[in-house]
């Protein structure tokens, strides 16, 4: 005879539509029997403005309180982005509860700007082949008549510094480069590169003190250049996949796409995605606790 349902039938399908909680636990439980690690994932909007920040940082060490990590964590991640000193703190909450001392970031999908800081901190990053990371160089983000538009700092900085070398060379004609150069702000400027300044220094502390331990700043810079400026990828938002993250020298494991245990990860991501594009902008889960960030809704005119 066959064993009954706990749940009634009503409430099997309010705990579906609403995408709770229970319909994702057990993939948890099938991952980390796979993985023999616990698992936590890490999910920011990528259809509702949100952005990964402080209070990320706390509702992720609420969830990692409550779990055993023993033997240690693997941090399931997909987020557009957000504040730099937000992922440091991140990598630092995750680095101390695991109790390995490190943790895995796994990339199902995309983990972008601060979200691929998070996984510099990693002791390795498990991606498959249409894994992307992303340029964590800070952006401008600005509004005009409802149009929102993103500039590289980096590209703000270099334009400006080539138009003052400009201006200092010419013997003739100056007012051209004076006129350009009233159109940027010194104070902002120092600004710019002070935040330029502090995303390369916390990815390049970040791998010092774990994947890339033995290698120096000055190298590591180096390598890690295709993340650090957009010379190479030419716009912020573009792609980088796994072969070029190794060929940096991250630590990356790829994974086939069409294994079982990426057809776990991926329904994992499609079913936390979906969550966090329609009844959420942000969640944080284990497979047992789960803290969820609710969209803010606009105010009508």
């Amino acid at each position: 005879m066959a064993e009954k349902e706990t749940n009634p039938v009503i409430e099997q399908v309010m705990i579906e539509q609403n995408q709770r909680p229970e319909t994702r636990q057990n993939i948890f439980a099938r991952l980390e029997k796979e993985l023999k690690r616990s698992i936590v994932s890490f999910f920011t909007s990528f259809k509702f403005p949100v952005m990964i920040e402080d209070t990320d940082a706390d509702m992720l060490e609420g969830v990692l309180q409550k779990t055993d990590l023993s033997n240690g964590l693997a941090l399931v991640i997909s987020s557009p982005g957000g504040f730099g000193l937000s992922a440091e703190r991140i990598i630092h909450i995750c680095r101390n509860y695991s109790g390995t001392g490190e943790y895995w970031a796994i990339v199902p999908s995309k983990a972008k700007s601060a979200a691929t800081m998070i996984c510099f901190g990693a002791s390795k990053i498990i991606m498959g082949g249409t894994s992307e990371l992303g340029s964590i160089g800070p952006q401008l983000t600005t509004s005009e008549k409802g149009v929102t538009k993103r500039f590289s700092l980096h590209n703000i900085v270099e334009s400006y510094n080539d138009l003052f070398k400009k201006c200092i060379k010419e013997k003739g004609n100056l007012q051209p480069y004076l006129q350009q150069l009233a159109n940027y702000d010194e104070r902002e400027i120092k600004e710019f590169r002070s935040a330029i300044s502090l995303s390369e220094d916390i990815a390049i502390r970040t791998l010092a003190s774990g994947m890339m331990k033995d290698l120096s700043a000055t190298v590591i810079k180096r390598k890690m250049e295709i993340f650090l400026k957009p010379k190479r990828t030419k716009t912020h938002s573009r792609p980088i996949y796994a072969k070029e993250g190794s060929d940096c020298g991250l630590e990356i494991e790829l994974r086939d796409v069409r294994e079982p245990l990426w057809e776990l990860l991926y329904e994992l991501y499609i079913r936390t995605d979906n969550f966090v594009s329609t009844r959420a902008a942000k969640c944080i889960e284990s497979r047992e606790h789960s803290f969820i960030v609710p969209p803010i809704k606009e105010e009508k005119k």
